[in-house]
């Protein structure tokens, strides 16, 4: 399952990128989600997700959203001040779709490109 949940700018410098990673792993692992491939931008994540067949959709991603906030912004209070969600780390919606008719890898190399396009984007006219 490919799902993409969104932020404001939070996730700027690689070590803010990388711990939440890790609490996203972390919050899979108890979780029984495997996350096969995983992006974090500096306002938004890209995963690559597979669970049990038991778990509905909403469950992992309420999870994951849920828990990887909790812990994100006990480590970062001066973030939780500073976010528009009311205090809230992730915005309420997200978006969420199961492979179908696309392979994984497809959407593996779709998740990496996210990664270089966002890296090697051209500053806005206007922007300084």
């Amino acid at each position: 399952m490919y799902t993409k949940y969104f932020t404001l700018p939070t996730f700027t410098t690689e070590v803010l990128s990388n711990e939440m990673k890790a609490i996203l792993q972390q919050v899979a692992d108890d979780n029984d989600i495997v996350i096969e491939k995983m992006e974090v931008m500096p306002d938004h994540i890209h995963m690559l997700i597979s669970f049990p067949p038991s778990k509905a959709p909403a469950s992992a991603i309420k999870a994951l959203k849920g828990r990887s906030a909790y812990i994100f912004l006990q480590n970062h209070p001066e973030i939780r001040c500073s976010q528009y969600w009311g205090g809230h780390l992730w915005s309420p919606s997200y978006y969420m779709s199961t492979l179908g008719n696309m392979s994984k890898e497809v959407v593996e190399k779709y998740i990496n490109d996210q990664k270089y396009t966002e890296t090697n984007k051209k500053p806005h006219k206007g922007a300084q």
